[in-house]
Formats: structure tokens, C-alpha cells, sequence
């Protein structure tokens, strides 16, 4: 029984009664976010150090790498104190920073993805002119304008109001850590209009983005089918194929537990999908674009 008196923090659940499961599913954890520390960090140096990789493409993708280092750093570390340590507390300002980074670095993903899109249209339908158009002002102002503040706007919209709900003394966060949906559930007032606004904004912010991409990528395969050589057919997929795995494991994740009609998941099942959209799936990024990845595998 964990005490909670006169305590200002919360405390993280994760899967209540269940000691075995929470240390067969903080095992794998550990395993992936490993694999997510090694594959990340390779993607964000190898660039630095070798010139074939100094391009558009592998500059989008050293800063998915470390934007997908800092959401897992963000969340695994202390969800394995809580899980292989007796206290499962987590102070007011750390479940604020852990929240609030949560929502901005997730808004980010999706914009980062979109614009990597982008990235892929332009190489493969304006081949002569990719170079002149994915110019470095233009990456750099992307990545900063588009993707970091959005993220930040959306996170100082939605975090602010999701930490000030009164709770009346519930710091029992049925979560494995400070999940936006998880602090709502547990205020003590109707939250049906922070919800509405959650959903809505959940709306805006993925869908533009989904669309670019499958804009992008309409574009792109009638590009490939006008390719008459089956080995520029073959590079050209291989271009995108790998950027086109990640997009659809992400978004197909996050839609189905943010805005998917009807009901919303249960709420072990939430814990399962945000441990998947947040974890496992950012360290499977690495080895998806690594291994499909001649010139990377060729500079490790």
C-alpha cells in the first residue's frame, strides 16, 4: 500500500496487482530503449563524420534521431525507477516537465514526419532541382518553424489547463507515467470540454500532416511508375519505403488512441498502445532506417 498522504505529486499506478507483468513489460522496455540509445545516437554522429551522408535526407533524419532519443529519455528512466523500485512517486514539477514534454515532442513527430515527406516528394519528382530546392535555410526553417513550434504552441495550449484541473487529493495516476489523458481522467470536475479540445486539437495537428504525406507519396508512386529502369524503380522505393514503414506504424498507433471514432481504448490497453506509440516503435526507427539504408550501412 503506498502512502499518499499529504502528498503534492502523484503517484504512478502503472498495472496495479500485477508485479510479474509490469517486470516482463519493463524488461522489454529496457531492451528496446537500449537499442533506441545505440541506433539514435549511430544516426546522429554518422552524418558528422561522413560527407556522403551531409545531405537534405540525413538531416531530417539526424533530427528525428535525436528528437526520438529525447521523447523514450523522457519517459523510460523513470517509468523503470518506479517499476523496479518501491516508490512509485513522481513530484508535481516532474510530472508537469514529463507532460508537458510528452505533447510537445509527440506534436513534433508528426510535423517532422510530414516534412521528411516533403523531403522524399522533392527527391524523387524534382531529382535535378532537389539539391536547389531542399536548400539548408529551408531545412533549418522547417524543422524550427513548422515542426518545434507548433509543438510548443500545442503544448502550451493543451499541458497548462490538463495540470491546473482540482483533483480533490486523487494523486493516483493510473498510468505508467504523465500521460495527458491519464492526468485529465483523474480530476474531479466535468472535463467533457478539455477533452473535446484534446480531440479537436489531436484532429488538427495529425491531419494536416497525414495528408501532406499521403500527397506526398500519391505524387511519388506516379513518379515511379514513369520510371522505365527497374533499378531507378528500385532505388526510388528504397528512398522512401523506409519513411513510408515509420509513418504508418506511428500514425496508425496515435489515431487509434487519440482520434479514432467511437469508443476509446480501455485503459490497460491505453498503457499497452502508449508504451508501443512512444517506446518501442521510436526504437524500432533506427533499425528500419539503418538496415534499409545502403549509404548507412556502408559508412558503419
Amino acid at each position: 500500500m503506498i502512502n499518499d498522504s499529504y502528498f503534492g505529486g502523484f503517484i504512478l499506478l502503472g498495472f496495479p496487482g500485477r508485479p510479474q507483468l509490469e517486470m516482463i513489460i519493463s524488461g522489454v522496455i529496457f531492451f528496446f530503449y537500449t537499442i533506441a540509445l545505440i541506433g539514435n545516437i549511430a544516426i546522429i554522429l554518422l552524418p558528422l563524420l561522413d560527407e556522403r551522408l551531409q545531405i537534405p535526407m540525413y538531416f531530417f533524419l539526424r533530427n528525428l534521431a535525436i528528437l526520438d532519443l529525447s521523447y523514450t529519455t523522457n519517459i523510460v528512466p523513470q517509468m523503470l525507477v518506479n517499476v523496479w523500485g518501491k516508490d512509485k512517486k513522481i513530484s508535481f514539477s516532474g510530472c508537469a516537465f514529463q507532460l508537458f514534454t510528452d505533447v510537445t515532442l509527440c506534436t513534433v513527430e508528426c510535423m517532422l514526419l510530414a516534412v521528411m515527406s516533403y523531403d522524399r516528394f522533392n527527391a524523387v519528382c524534382k531529382p535535378l532541382h532537389y539539391m536547389t530546392i531542399m536548400n539548408p535555410q529551408l531545412c533549418r526553417g522547417l524543422v524550427t518553424m513548422m515542426t518545434w513550434i507548433t509543438g510548443i504552441i500545442n503544448c502550451m495550449i493543451l499541458s497548462p489547463y490538463a495540470m491546473s484541473l482540482p483533483r480533490c487529493e486523487n494523486h493516483r495516476l493510473d498510468h505508467y507515467f504523465c500521460e495527458i489523458s491519464a492526468v485529465v481522467k483523474i480530476a474531479c470536475v466535468d472535463t467533457t470540454v478539455m477533452e473535446e479540445i484534446l480531440f479537436a486539437l489531436c484532429f488538427f495537428i495529425f491531419l494536416p500532416p497525414l495528408l501532406l504525406i499521403l500527397v506526398s507519396y500519391s505524387f511519388i508512386a506516379v513518379a515511379m511508375l514513369k520510371i522505365k529502369c527497374a533499378a531507378g524503380r528500385q532505388k526510388a522505393f528504397g528512398t522512401c519505403s523506409s519513411h513510408l514503414i515509420v509513418v504508418s506504424i506511428f500514425y496508425g498507433t496515435v489515431i487509434y488512441m487519440y482520434i479514432q471514432p467511437g469508443n476509446s481504448p480501455s485503459q490497460d490497453e491505453g498503457k499497452l498502445l502508449s508504451i508501443f506509440y512512444s517506446i518501442v516503435t521510436l526504437s524500432l526507427n533506427p533499425l528500419i532506417y539503418t538496415l534499409r539504408n545502403k549509404e548507412f550501412k556502408g559508412a558503419m
